[in-house]
């Protein structure tokens, strides 16, 4: 029988119930070499997103991408979890759908009030793709929205696998409080979430480390608060097909008008 330690103190953000996985399970569900295996599934998944190809991307291509993206991640952790890897994902009930759109909310309103600041002060790079999504009509559009969705787990699988790995690592090895090793996780896998944008805006550190960083930590707040992927991943889905609708939709309009 494993222990996830649902007895230790928690954070002021984190509501009561259940805990996170793996990190403090004795004995130990996922050993050294799991997590290796878990965060090599992780770059396996990136670098097959983001490879260049020797020809163009089509809508096969971009999808079979965004299918390893989320598989190779998760195939890892079945193999590192047999019988546990589906610790991350919990059942979702309307409190949790709830708990999407308030998160996602908040996630717009910290990511465009630090967007506009750091616009202010210096430059912003838009997003080429989210940019190109107002060049597609009807199937291909319904396409890329959907592939958005599918892409988005991904960025939840290679976020948040990372930051249970963190705190399993930083509170088992490290030997850091339960409250501080997730603080210290939360805060380098957001900042390594940052990072992982540097090319799709043009190498910005500032604007990838303090405008798509803070968005994680929100978003990353999601599975703190629930420990169910399902809601930081909707939360996510939610965020992107809002501010894509409205370069997609409003945009037009207000150029029109």
């Amino acid at each position: 029988m494993s222990s996830t330690g649902i007895t230790s103190p928690r954070l002021p953000l984190e509501p009561k119930g259940a805990d996170f996985p793996y990190y403090a399970d004795k004995p130990p569900t996922i050993s050294n070499a799991g997590w290796l295996l878990v965060l090599a599934g992780t770059v396996a998944g990136f670098a097959a997103l983001v490879t260049p190809l020797p020809f163009e991307d089509g809508i096969l291509s971009s999808w079979l991408r965004a299918a390893a993206f989320v598989g190779l991640p998760l195939l890892a952790l079945m193999m590192a979890a047999p019988g546990r890897w589906k610790a991350i994902f919990r059942r979702v009930g309307l409190r949790d759908v709830m708990l999407m759109f308030g998160f996602a909310i908040l996630n717009i309103i910290v990511s465009m009030s630090i967007g506009a600041l750091l616009r202010n002060l210096g430059s912003v790079t838009a997003n080429a793709g989210v940019a190109g999504a107002a060049d597609l009509e009807g199937a291909r559009l319904a396409s890329f929205f959907a592939k958005v969705g599918l892409q988005l787990l991904g960025e939840e699988l290679i976020t948040i696998l990372p930051f249970l790995a963190l705190l399993w690592y930083l509170h088992a090895k490290a030997g850091l409080s339960r409250n501080a090793a997730v603080l210290a996780a939360w805060l380098l896998s957001a900042i390594a979430f940052g990072l992982l944008h540097l090319p799709t805006y043009d190498w910005n550190v500032v604007q990838c480390l303090v405008v798509i960083g803070s968005a994680r930590l929100v978003l990353t707040w999601a599975y703190v608060s629930t420990k169910n992927i399902w809601v930081s991943t909707g939360a996510h889905i939610i965020n992107d097909w809002t501010l894509i609708s409205m370069t997609v939709f409003v945009a037009p309009l207000a150029s029109a008008s």
